[in-house]
């Protein structure tokens, strides 16, 4: 499956959650990481990210693609991120 993920952390937290989503995910610009995932690695994510977040006072959101068949992605402005192998 695809998945966007998108956090507002408190900056306490944030350098331990981003360092979190990048062993699964494509960074792409502040707040905002992308990629291919297997099943298992997305829960074992989303377990590692509720250990480290404050549910009280942060928020993280996940868009799940069953694929990229239908989607498009385009850019205005400065592209960000490590722009790899994204469909």
């Amino acid at each position: 499956m695809y998945v966007i993920t998108v956090y507002d952390i408190n900056e306490k937290r944030v350098n331990k959650v981003l360092k979190i989503c990048r062993k699964y995910l494509i960074w792409i610009q502040n707040s905002v990481l992308e990629g291919e995932i297997t099943k298992a690695k997305y829960e074992k994510l989303k377990m590692e990210i509720s250990d480290v977040i404050d549910p009280e006072e942060d928020s993280v959101v996940f868009y799940i693609l069953r694929n990229t068949k239908y989607s498009a992605r385009e850019i205005l402005g400065q592209e960000k991120g490590e722009r790899g192998n994204i469909i």
